[in-house]
């Protein structure tokens, strides 16, 4: 990733329509994952169906079809698991697939559930938690048993789960009632005992991700498309980025920023971008400097746009995905891959920072996912 600095040149290297739908209610493409070692890369769409493409050409390479609702999360297991993709549903269940197969191997079911996140981890890497209606419900993926619902921390729909990094055993949920919880998953797991800490935000939140050194902090994205920053040890906010659209506006020439992707966290420059975009579907990657002790600074800001991806989407983004340090490095297949990007107008594009890509458009689509479902909610930020 070609950032700090001045202003990134990212070129559109590969278009393709993903999904149709019609021309006035096209079909969205929701996640975009992959695994390890870059050569499949997974894409949720509305049409509750999940695509897999090889992210160095943009190939097709088939689908995983079951899910009966709306796909909330999709992400590869570990690195010793390359080839099984999980993902979760409002349809009440956490599912997993050999990519290899394009088979459903193991499902995790709960009756009178939906399910808007999950992740994988615990100190054996062997526990599943996934966020429900208003609580959160934990297997163990050796026995598909289930081990524990926590179901007094949160009273309204839990948007998002995530294990920490480095502390496996930390597990970090937060729901539409504005709560952030940390809990720990050693031994038995209950509200009372395992939870470690309590974070108010506020307002409901939409995602949340670790970042730092040794991410020992959190951002927080929120369904207002306001934005914070949390010391995770200390279990306060260090920065409040309320009129974080405002203040990226005013940091590039290109139409007002009017909602938030999510952010990106590159160790290499120990910074922190907020993704962000325009109704239009450019998209901007906007410097966080944070206040810390480290930092000198007492005043959160939002720095000038390090890169701009234009003239690929033509409505709102929902995701982006981009390649790791690592396989920037020793990936030479990916040809200078920037990132994948995909949105509401079911299109996935690819950017390059290469000033030699050409760009390519590809209609790689399958039969099965033609048909649109019945009905699909049609508001951006709710978890329903």
């Amino acid at each position: 990733m070609g950032m700090p600095g001045s202003l990134g040149k990212c070129k559109l290297s590969t278009s393709i329509q993903a999904s149709f739908g019609v021309p006035d209610d096209p079909d969205y493409v929701f996640d975009i994952s992959a695994n390890m070692d870059n050569s499949i890369m997974a894409v949720s769409l509305s049409t509750n169906a999940i695509k897999l493409y090889a992210p160095a050409t943009g190939q097709y390479l088939g689908d995983c079809l079951g899910h009966t609702k709306t796909i909330s999360d999709i992400s590869y297991v570990d690195a010793g698991s390359p080839h099984i993709l999980c993902s979760s549903s409002a349809d009440g269940t956490v599912r997993a697939w050999d990519v290899r197969l394009r088979q459903e191997v193991a499902t995790l079911r709960t009756a009178n559930q939906e399910f808007w996140s999950f992740d994988i981890g615990g100190s054996t890497q062997n526990l599943v938690a996934a966020g429900a209606n208003a609580a959160m419900i934990c297997w163990d993926r050796r026995t598909n048993r289930q081990v524990a619902m926590l179901n007094e921390c949160h009273t309204e729909a839990v948007t998002q789960v995530r294990f920490h990094p480095n502390k496996k055993e930390k597990l970090v949920s937060a729901s539409v009632d504005g709560l952030m919880c940390v809990f720990d998953t050693k031994g038995d797991i209950n509200d009372d005992e395992g939870m470690d800490s309590v974070m108010s935000v506020g307002t409901s939140v939409a995602k949340i991700g670790f970042y730092g050194k040794n991410c020992e902090r959190l951002w927080c994205q929120t369904h207002i498309e306001t934005l914070s920053s949390w010391n995770l040890e200390e279990a306060i906010m260090e920065a409040d980025f309320s009129e974080m659209r405002a203040h990226a506006s005013c940091n590039w020439s290109f139409s007002p920023v009017e909602y938030l992707i999510r952010c990106c966290y590159v160790a290499a420059f120990d910074t922190i971008w907020l993704l962000a975009g325009t109704q239009e579907g450019t998209i901007g990657y906007f410097p966080l400097h944070i206040p810390t002790p480290n930092t000198g600074t007492s005043v959160p800001a939002v720095g000038p746009a390090s890169a701009v991806l234009t003239g690929g989407h033509n409505g709102v983004v929902r995701s982006v995905w981009s390649p790791p340090d690592s396989a920037r490095e020793s990936g030479a297949t990916l040809e200078g891959l920037f990132c994948w990007t995909g949105g509401e107008d079911g299109r996935l594009c690819s950017w390059t920072e290469d000033n030699y890509a050409h760009e390519r458009s590809t209609a790689w689509v399958s039969s099965g996912l033609v048909a649109k479902k019945a009905a699909r909610p049609k508001r951006r930020h709710t978890p329903y």
